[in-house]
């Protein structure tokens, strides 16, 4: 079995070019935005989201050909929430993933259809016949998608997010919002390849615990790199919620406080998977790079 780092890569590598092949030709019309969508999902981002499903995919004895899907599905919906979240509209940055964003290499109009067509092209692929010939199990996915990205999820978080801009809440008002915000389809992300292989509903729940928690952590995490880590380390602005005077774990915890949460959700992460014996090897090899991560 290759070392982590090598199976990360090796990952990686596979799934750029699965999305170079689902996404639509630059040289297809119209042009411009299906350029304008390559170049906001292509050639950047660490594919956190795509390794959890590949990693669930394993534990689970899925077809790879099959988590490729899910994965994809995963990672266009989470493409579209960056290009959305970084318009003038919502949080005005100029950089991601170590370029331009999508409205400012383009324009405003374009990005926001690029989001909407990343959102339509996410969904067309979970339900592509190529994904399993369990229909039940696909709307299933469907659905466990549609949930964790709407307003229940990953959208509504959004919400709360720019409705809290400058006000006092509490931290589990906080925990709330990043739930859904950024967990959601952490935990989708998860359950979605192991859908695509066999587990009962108990081992579900179990991998819905740990991606809960490891997805609470990343979060956790990542408002403690924006306090301490530079631009060119993060690919994105550094500081930037902080100047936008938006809450995060470091300004209602503090730094030290903010680290001990997150190692304390790694561990009960970990323990979630106890179970699985060796076949949680990738999710904790993950875990734990989510926690440590240095950008």
């Amino acid at each position: 079995m290759p070392n982590f780092q090598a199976w990360i890569s090796a990952h990686q590598l596979r799934f750029e070019e699965v999305l170079r092949q689902m996404l639509p030709s630059a040289d297809i019309a119209p042009q411009r935005l299906h350029a304008a969508m390559r170049y906001s999902v292509l050639d950047g981002g660490k594919r956190v989201r795509p390794l959890l499903a590949f990693a669930a995919g394993e534990l689970a004895g899925a077809d790879i050909a099959c988590v490729n899907y899910a994965a994809a599905a995963v990672e266009l919906i989470h493409a579209y929430s960056l290009v959305h979240d970084d318009m003038p509209c919502m949080d005005n940055d100029v950089l991601r993933r170590g370029k331009a964003t999508c409205h400012v290499e383009y324009d405003e109009a374009t990005a926001l259809l690029v989001g909407d067509a990343l959102q339509s092209l996410a969904f067309q692929m979970l339900s592509e016949s190529r994904l399993g010939n369990d229909v039940a199990k696909q709307l299933q996915m469907v659905k466990l998608l549609a949930v964790a990205s709407g307003s229940r999820g990953m959208a509504g978080g959004q919400a709360i997010d720019l409705d809290s801009v400058g006000k006092q809440i509490s931290v589990p008002e906080l925990e709330q919002m990043h739930i859904r915000k950024t967990g959601a389809l952490i935990r989708a992300s998860i359950l979605l390849g192991a859908h695509c292989g066999s587990l009962d509903q108990a081992q579900l729940d179990k991998l819905d615990r740990y991606g809960k928690c490891i997805g609470l952590a990343f979060q956790v995490v990542d408002d403690v790199l924006d306090s301490e880590a530079d631009t060119a380390t993060l690919g994105k602005t550094a500081g930037k919620d902080k100047d936008n005077d938006k809450p995060t774990y470091v300004t209602l915890l503090g730094v030290a406080a903010a680290k001990e949460m997150a190692a304390g959700l790694h561990q009960e992460a970990l323990q979630s998977l106890s179970e699985f014996g060796s076949k949680s090897r990738r999710l904790n090899e993950l875990a734990d790079f989510i926690v440590m991560r240095k950008f």
